[in-house]
């Protein structure tokens, strides 16, 4: 297996020489993220599944663009074929996307990559292609380090009075704000390179984030101590396309493209359940307090997040139509998830 797996990437690199189409695809982020473990995966299998007839060209950082809405840009221009983006990073231009940051809204794994490999991706997608002009679309949505988690630097978080008064460290985006401040806590917007030094400060107490995140960030030599397993979101990763450059394949290659973010996706859904194993256990050999809420107090998160998806349908363009597209998408998922498990319990 090992030789053919080889010789499989041995052809596809020395193919890439003559291709007729090139892709190139970038993510702002380095290669101990999902998003490049996704990528490698995707430049693999589209140049080996094509023949060498599509190169993928992998830009890791920021050499092409360095935000959302440049790199966004990019995609629409055709200056960058592929780009890899976080809710938050799409939000100014998309503003619904942020409908994957709605808390408490998919209970696990299985039934968000449910959700995300079924309609609900492709319901927007026509969103957002309608809304540039045709100029971006959506090919997939994976994951970007699992899940988001409350952690802080001052105790432990059992329920959401817990949070009371807390400044917890958001993106500038309104969505989690609203949440932060719905659960008692002060949203303070701080860009991700200054988080270490707000928490050292006290600027920050608190924030949002996966725990290969923090880990990877080490946030806790910066005082983070505690992180408490709510999982209010999925932390989705929306992989765009300029469409010009996608229909401008031949329909074989289109195929090869779209089987190619397939393969990105399960990567990305695998990577960090298991980077998030040795993240865990390392965030407790360092002294970190891990706390898994009750049924009941996650109950009481939810119940205290509600706020949040009234603001929602009421406050961002084409918020009421995604916000129904998931809750359908969701109860789908569970009828189809719980009959799958209760069919394996006989």
């Amino acid at each position: 297996m090992a030789v053919a797996a080889v010789a499989v990437l041995s052809s596809a690199v020395t193919s890439t020489a003559a291709a007729d189409f090139t892709l190139r695809a970038t993510a702002n982020s380095n290669e101990n993220d999902e998003d490049y473990d996704g990528l490698v995966v995707f430049k693999n299998y589209v140049e080996a599944a094509s023949n060498g007839a599509v190169a993928v060209e992998l830009f890791i950082g920021t050499q092409l663009c360095s935000n959302g809405a440049e790199c966004l840009q990019g995609v629409a221009d055709g200056s960058i074929d592929i780009y890899i983006s976080t809710s938050g990073g799409a939000a100014g231009i998309f503003p619904y996307v942020q409908v994957l940051d709605l808390p408490y809204m998919m209970s696990d794994d299985r039934i968000a990559e449910h959700v995300l490999s079924g309609t609900f991706t492709r319901t927007l997608r026509a969103m957002a292609l309608e809304d540039s002009g045709n100029a971006i679309r959506l090919m997939t949505v994976g994951n970007t380090g699992g899940w988001r988690n409350f952690a802080n630097t001052k105790h432990r978080v059992a329920e959401p009075a817990d949070l009371e008064g807390l400044k917890i460290r958001t993106v500038v985006a309104d969505l989690p704000q609203e949440l932060v401040k719905a659960l008692g806590a002060a949203p303070t917007p701080i860009p991700w390179p200054e988080l270490f030094t707000s928490f050292q400060t006290g600027v920050v107490e608190g924030s949002k984030n996966g725990i290969t995140d923090i880990m990877n960030m080490k946030f806790p030599d910066a005082g983070l101590k505690y992180v408490t397993l709510d999982g209010h979101a999925y932390m989705g990763a929306l992989w765009w396309m300029n469409n010009e450059k996608f229909l401008s394949l031949p329909e074989d290659l289109r195929r090869v493209v779209v089987d190619g973010f397939y393969a990105l996706q399960q990567a990305t859904f695998a990577s960090p359940k298991r980077k998030s194993i040795q993240a865990y256990e390392d965030f407790v050999a360092d002294g970190g307090d891990l706390y898994v809420p009750t049924p009941e107090q996650k109950a009481a998160f939810k119940e205290a997040a509600t706020p949040v998806y009234d603001w929602f349908r009421e406050n961002v363009a084409r918020g009421g139509e995604i916000f129904g597209a998931l809750e359908e998408a969701v109860a789908e998922a569970e009828t189809a998830v719980n009959a799958q498990r209760d069919a394996d319990l006989n």
